[in-house]
């Protein structure tokens, strides 16, 4: 028996352990959203003149009437009292990357000490937590501590239900008393209004005068690891940063690509479907569930949604992921890169503009070359990525997330814009002055009669873009998994409105010059794609060459670290962007600015401090028992006759030397702090703290391979990734 009494225990308990049987199935009709006060259950319940307000607010973005929030309020009280709930909560998502709520019960209590269910539209409307105690940027002072909620009326209420009841939960915005967003939901509603405001530009000069509110759609691909609770709680590092700070690599891990899309082990299936069965009554579509590269990493994607319910559904996906691992005796890891060695988490968001009258913007149809419609919002795009890739890179910059950012399994730091071959050649005629055909995506024949002939898509894709269009929308691959959708859909619709208001300016110049529609579009698509088409790359992102290339010959930002991408937020031509366009303020930008500088160098603060503990604590106690152990076994075999090369004693005595040399090193730089600015406290974090981390960690995985088995105090990497 190998491992310490600890860990052999934590090893009986996970195959001693009697698997959660899998519930029932229940029908995929009597499941979907049930819990979830939809616009049908709406329907049922609200008087015909209410009822057809709501849905004007929630489908054309009208402005919502207040006069008739009493009776939604009484409607929807009624039917959460039905559902069980006896509490409601204002659900908003600060700038923490979490979800916040804030319960109330129905309870009133009446003059004679009697007490009834009361839900006013008032309360429905408007809510009031705590406006300096969530991180504002010094927006708000501590004793300024006024904040508001406000119903979202475009995303649906929904039930709520754990062991220990049931709540009614209201998706709201979260404000300051002076007015300014204190979310990540506020600044997305205003970039899907400012979008949507310059495609119907765009489209009316195209011709379309039934032009139906434009949206943004999301559909975020989320990767997790599970690992058993038993290991998790003997993790300092797991339990306090997400990720392991130390741990040597086991013999196998994911080079036989075995776990890829492999057989889903049956104690994860379960927690899968158990999982799933909740998203469901919730209302959220998850769609595919598979193994994913690294062994104990899983991925669930959903369906495409309108992105402002799309992303409170991811926050959702992710609560519900965490908590129902908990039912079955796992933790669900977010965290970007929780094991070293092997891939790491992301979160694709998969991400298009549409609307109920002109479809898909960003389909491409058959023909591209004649979709002239496509080819201006393909090319808003490809400017936009252009004109503002370093704060797409701030958007997904993290502690976390700088872990792997250009590994294998995520793109580079560099943002680019992959189209593939047809595309490509489309915008080559482009820029050449006239656009002669597409390219055929031919068929795929196998060879093999009983197999069927198919269409072959008409391109590849590319792992390695960060930006990669992907046959009718657009997939930032560089999103992480422990992130809100928010931000990066904030940007991306931002940017894009930026580009449409330019196209229309573009046209609307042009054709008062006289320029026939035709005429103009090709004009203004050739000026995107020249001035532009230096962030369109279909190679290797990850070769040397293309970094180089990137860089010196078309001048596109690498920002590799978080404290090289953030700064970008203070840049004058960001906060001209997101002023103009109503998205965020001056003052608003800068406060994202403090908050994420601030989450960064705590993020790393955190990670450095368990190094030290972990390192003195746990490591160096048991590598000095183990000299001590082998010291005394050679002294005695040696009385004994028997000689033994003491280079083992020696060798593990120099790395235990060294480890507590770079930890004495990372203890006095964690005590620096006469920083002059944020940004010169994060480089300190990135260039000095971090490096020394890795120092100690070299140190300490080299002893694990040398120590005794039954005396290394943490659970490592085989038992870890591979007992489930």
């Amino acid at each position: 028996m190998t491992g310490n009494a600890t860990r052999v225990q934590a090893v009986q308990n996970i195959t001693n352990r009697q698997p959660m049987p899998p519930k029932a199935p229940e029908s995929l009709s009597s499941l979907w959203a049930s819990d979830v006060f939809t616009l049908s259950k709406m329907k049922e319940s609200l008087p015909k003149d209410v009822f057809k307000s709501v849905k004007k607010t929630i489908e054309n973005n009208e402005a919502l009437d207040v006069s008739i929030a009493d009776v939604v309020a009484l409607a929807m009280k009624d039917w959460a009292l039905s559902k069980g709930a006896l509490y409601y909560a204002h659900v908003f998502y600060p700038l923490t990357n979490a979800t916040a709520e804030k319960h109330d019960s129905f309870i009133s209590v009446q003059n004679d000490g009697s007490v009834i269910s009361e839900f006013s539209g008032k309360v429905l409307v408007q809510g009031e937590p705590d406006g300096s105690s969530f991180p504002n940027g010094g927006i708000r002072s501590t004793f300024e501590a006024r904040g508001y909620t406000a119903w979202d009326v475009t995303s649906p209420a929904y039930i709520m239900t754990t062991d220990n009841g049931a709540t009614l939960c209201i998706p709201t915005v979260f404000v300051s008393w002076t007015g300014e967003a204190l979310d990540k939901k506020t600044p997305l509603l205003r970039a899907n209004a400012a979008m949507n405001k310059a495609a119907k530009r765009v489209l009316s000069l195209l011709g379309h005068t039934d032009i139906a509110p434009v949206n943004s759609s999301c559909g975020a691909e989320q990767e997790y690891f599970l690992v058993d609770a038993n290991f998790v709680n003997q993790r300092p590092d797991l339990l306090l940063s997400g990720r392991t700070l130390f741990g040597a690599s086991a013999a196998k891990g994911q080079q036989f690509d075995d776990h890829y899309f492999g057989a889903i082990p049956e104690r994860i299936q379960v927690y899968m479907q158990d999982a799933e069965e909740q998203l469901y009554r919730l209302g959220i579509p998850a769609k595919t569930r598979h193994n994913e590269v690294a062994p104990g990493q899983f991925e669930i994607a959903p369906f495409f949604e309108a992105a402002n319910v799309a992303t409170d559904h991811q926050q959702l996906l992710m609560t519900v992921l965490k908590n129902t691992a908990k039912k079955h005796g796992l933790v669900c890891l977010l965290h970007e890169k929780p094991f070293k060695g092997i891939n790491g988490s992301g979160k694709h968001v998969n991400w298009s503009v549409g609307n109920a009258t002109q479809g898909n913007l960003l389909d491409p149809g058959t023909t591209p070359h004649s979709n002239t419609q496509f080819l201006l919002f393909c090319g808003a795009v490809i400017r936009g990525v252009h004109k503002y890739g370093p704060l797409l890179r701030a958007t997904i910059a993290t502690a976390s997330n700088d872990h792997r950012l250009g590994a294998n399994e995520a793109p580079p730091a560099i943002m680019s814009v992959y189209l593939g071959s047809q595309l490509d050649n489309v915008f080559e005629q482009i820029s050449n002055g006239k656009i002669t055909g597409s390219l055929n995506a031919g068929v795929m024949n196998l060879g093999i009669n009983t197999l069927p002939v198919f269409n072959k898509d008409a391109g590849d894709r590319n792992r390695t873009s960060p930006f990669a269009f992907t046959g009718n929308r657009f997939e930032f691959r560089a999103v992480g998994s422990g992130q809100s959708v928010a931000g990066p859909l904030v940007t991306m619709n931002t940017l894009l409105a930026d580009s449409l208001n330019w196209v229309a300016d573009s046209l609307e110049s042009k054709l008062s010059q006289g320029a026939s529609l035709d005429t103009a579009i090709l004009t203004t698509l050739k000026e995107i794609i020249d001035q532009h088409g230096a962030v369109v790359f279909g190679g290797n992102g990850y070769s040397a060459e293309w970094h180089k290339m990137a860089v010196e010959e078309r001048g596109l930002a690498n920002l590799k670290t978080a404290a090289d991408a953030l700064p970008v937020l203070k840049e004058t031509y960001i906060e001209e962007l997101f002023d103009k366009l109503g998205v965020l303020s001056p003052v608003e930008l800068a406060s994202r600015f403090e908050i994420y500088a601030e989450q960064y160098i705590l993020a790393i603060e955190v990670e450095a401090k368990l190094v030290v503990s972990m390192a003195k604590t746990g490591i160096y106690p048991a590598a000095i028992k183990y000299l001590s152990d082998l010291s005394s076994t050679i002294s005695n075999l040696k009385n004994n006759g028997v000689e033994l090369d003491n280079a083992r004693l020696v060798q593990i005595a120099a790395l235990l030397k060294s480890m507590m040399e770079a930890v004495d090193k990372l203890g006095s730089a964690i005590a620096q702090h006469d920083f002059l600015t944020p940004e010169e406290h994060m480089q300190f974090c990135a260039k000095t703290i971090r490096p020394f981390m890795d120092e100690v960690r070299y140190y300490a995985d080299a002893l694990e391979g040398e120590i005794a088995d039954e005396l290394w105090p943490y659970p490592t990497y085989q038992e870890m990734l591979f007992i489930k």
